[in-house]
């Protein structure tokens, strides 16, 4: 939560600026990374990323994708 009182959400938004999914919680558990939030604002679901398949997304990345990454979080 923040100083609001509200919890802390990121949203992942489709083409059209319409929410897919809201992420409530990322958390380790052992060598996975679980991803727990909402689809479509309705149907709860946990999402687990192994290390073999974070592998796999690191090579979708080229050079000038990865430096946008670096940057994204001083981006307005």
């Amino acid at each position: 939560m923040n100083k609001t009182g509200k919890p802390v959400v990121a949203r992942i938004l489709d083409a059209n600026d319409k929410e897919l999914m809201a992420i409530r919680k990322l958390e380790r558990d052992g060598n996975t990374l679980v991803i727990r939030g909402k689809i479509f604002g309705a149907m709860p679901m946990v999402a687990k990323l192994t290390p073999a398949e974070a592998r796999a997304a690191l090579r979708l990345l080229d050079w000038r994708t990865v430096l946008f990454l670096l940057t994204i979080l001083f981006r307005k």
